[in-house]
């Protein structure tokens, strides 16, 4: 251990004076007068023994101990670069980030950092905003003892955050309310870079190239609005969002925690009208040409494009099944039945479930409630009075979906 390093210590109390002296191997009057030289001259003191002469580099005592105490107490889960950010904005403390950064390890606050890894070049960024855009949930324990999932949308040419929510886990639902929010705010955007999950793409295999002609729901959706979806087949692939979420798990636990904020719904309030705002101004670039490829959203549709849908045949009592829902079908003003046609059964991110056959939505309801309908031992739907048309969405189905046969309700 350094002379420095051992001293540090013994300021930081984790070792007394007398246990420092021991492990520099020096009386203990002889390290008493070590720490009168590092009062007096700083690091200098230490090497050349100056008498008299005080550095203008030196940090005073006081300021040091006060650092140190600072980490100790209020900032002890701070990575350095953000406790150097306080020490400015809070404390009103102007060091270097070099001395603060060899004040904590020296005082064994902090772990020095390992020997780095095999040289890798960095894949340039796209140059302008919407051509890529990442998408990835990280997995982490934000506050409390319970792990939630951060939901991020970043942009390649800019590193800008678009969207930032805590879920309980990354899903189909969770991932298309994303992907609907940013392009409802900044447009549809070219390409959109993710992981394998089973949301994003279907392999046949592990370890094999995903199936593009297998489209998930996600894929399903993004298709529609004309985003090409690519997939990241290592972590390495993903280096930009991957370093992002270092990041955010040295940041935005420790925020939360000086904000007293322990419940999810906080925590996005907080995201959304704060700290989004002040990530993207301490960590987002200017890209490196000027304009945008974003695209104004011209659809009225979204609200279709980014739901869950799977097709089913009418049975002959007109009802159609989903999973262990039965939903019952009024006859229409055009049809007076519907048996033997296939309807796509749209499930909606707001919890309602719509029935389309064709451009006509011939039922409407909730998940679980019935509206106008007698009660009746299954699910019920409201059936809109004469013809409701849909005027763009095309019909689309999920080939993934199971086609159970439809049973008749006693």
């Amino acid at each position: 251990m350094k002379l420095q390093d051992v001293i540090l210590k013994a300021m930081g109390k984790t070792l007394t004076w007398i246990e420092a002296a021991e492990i520099a191997g020096m009386s203990v009057r002889n390290m008493q007068r070590m720490r009168q030289r590092y009062q007096e001259h700083g690091y200098n003191g230490l090497y050349d023994q100056r008498r008299g002469k005080r550095s203008y580099h030196r940090v005073p005592m006081e300021t040091a101990e006060r650092v140190l105490a600072l980490y100790q107490e209020r900032y002890f889960d701070f990575n350095v670069r953000h406790f150097h950010e306080k020490l400015r904005e809070q404390e009103g403390i102007r060091l270097s980030y070099s001395w603060v950064k060899q004040a904590l390890q020296g005082a064994g606050l902090v772990a020095r950092r390992k020997k780095r890894g095999p040289h890798r070049r960095r894949r340039p960024r796209r140059p302008l905003p919407g051509m890529l855009l990442h998408i990835d949930g990280s997995k982490h324990r934000w506050f409390q003892d319970r792990y939630y999932d951060l939901l991020v949308i970043l942009d390649d040419a800019t590193s800008r955050i678009y969207y930032a929510q805590l879920v309980e886990e990354e899903s189909t639902r969770t991932v298309m309310a994303a992907l609907r929010e940013v392009i409802e705010r900044q447009g549809l955007f070219c390409a959109l870079y993710s992981d394998r999950a089973s949301h994003f793409f279907v392999t046949p295999k592990t370890g094999e190239p995903v199936d593009k002609s297998r489209l998930t729901q996600v894929g399903r959706a993004l298709k529609e609005l004309g985003i090409q979806m690519i997939p990241a087949y290592s972590p390495q692939a993903r280096g930009r969002s991957e370093r992002s979420f270092g990041t955010w798990q040295s940041r935005l636990p420790q925020e939360l925690r000086l904000a007293a904020i322990t419940t999810v719904e906080a925590a996005n309030r907080f995201l959304r009208e704060r700290y989004l705002d002040e990530f993207n101004a301490g960590f987002a670039v200017k890209a490196a040409e000027r304009g945008t490829a974003f695209r104004r959203c011209g659809r009225s549709d979204l609200d279709w494009v980014f739901s869950i849908q799977t097709e089913r045949v009418v049975s002959k009592d007109n009802t159609v099944a989903i999973r262990d829902q039965w939903w019952q079908l009024d006859k229409t003003r055009w049809r007076h039945t519907l048996a033997g046609q296939t309807v796509t059964i749209h499930q909606h991110l707001d919890g309602t479930v719509s029935i389309r056959y064709g451009p006509h939505v011939v039922g409407r309801g909730k998940d679980g409630a019935m509206e106008n309908q007698t009660p009746v031992s299954h699910r019920s739907l409201e059936i809109a009075a004469g013809d409701s048309h849909f005027p763009t969405a095309p019909t689309t189905t999920n080939p993934l979906s199971p086609k159970p046969k439809a049973k008749r309700v006693a």
